[in-house]
């Protein structure tokens, strides 16, 4: 799996062009939470999108927080509204996504919330938008194969230590930093009202733009053919 992570790290975009949508690339809005199951198994199909095509487009990564609290989720769609009934799914995006998913934690020590994993990934964003793709990875990663409780600072403390020996330029003293002062809220708050704005509920949500200014919009998980022909159709 630090295979995996460490070649995602390679594949990110340069920061100097990841922060603006150029003319003649496209722009990919990409709504997700850390706790998203379905993304975590999207992710490899964008993966192999940057390996193939990174010069082609830019990725705007928006924290949606998809769980503030369990006394205000409700997921109607998959009928889920407490911790336990949140493995089945897991389960279910392993199965039918052929991804490596262990639901054990929310039995063991499920997460309170997704917004402290959020936060992280908007922290980690000030330095750089290599580093705020990769500890979004190693976020996710780190509850969805290793059992982590997400919603726990020392958790992400851990993490952001284990990203500076393979992230350049990333620094774990510095992210805590950033973290205790709050530099991130603002960041994560208009993520937050970017995907209320929008009324975006369902995770993956990814938008395009294409160079000549029409949009379109994939919701839920997607194989990669579907996700390139819908680009691809883009001008990708």
């Amino acid at each position: 799996m630090e295979q995996t992570a460490k070649k995602q790290k390679q594949e990110v975009h340069d920061p100097k062009t990841n922060n603006r949508h150029e003319a003649n690339r496209l722009l990919i809005t990409y709504y997700t939470d850390p706790l998203c199951c379905w993304s975590w198994a999207f992710d490899k199909h964008l993966m192999q999108l940057q390996h193939e095509f990174g010069n082609r487009f830019t990725v705007r990564y928006v924290m949606a927080g998809m769980i503030r609290n369990w006394d205000s989720y409700s997921d109607p769609y998959n009928i889920i509204n407490r911790p336990m009934q949140m493995g089945p799914l897991w389960m279910q995006a392993a199965q039918v996504t052929h991804t490596s998913i262990n639901f054990d934690i929310w039995h063991r020590d499920p997460p309170d919330s997704s917004y402290p994993a959020c936060l992280a990934v908007k922290t980690a964003s000030l330095q750089s938008p290599e580093a705020e793709a990769f500890y979004l990875y190693k976020v996710r990663e780190a509850v969805m194969t290793r059992q982590l409780n997400i919603a726990k600072y020392t958790v992400l403390f851990q993490i952001a230590e284990e990203l500076e020996t393979s992230c350049n330029n990333f620094s774990a003293e510095q992210f805590k930093t950033d973290w205790q002062e709050g530099k991130a809220r603002t960041l994560f708050r208009k993520d937050l009202e970017l995907a209320a704005f929008h009324k975006i509920g369902r995770y993956p949500t990814l938008t395009c733009t294409g160079t000549n200014g029409e949009g379109i919009i994939m919701v839920g998980y997607r194989p990669y053919e579907v996700l390139l022909s819908s680009l691809q159709r883009m001008g990708l």
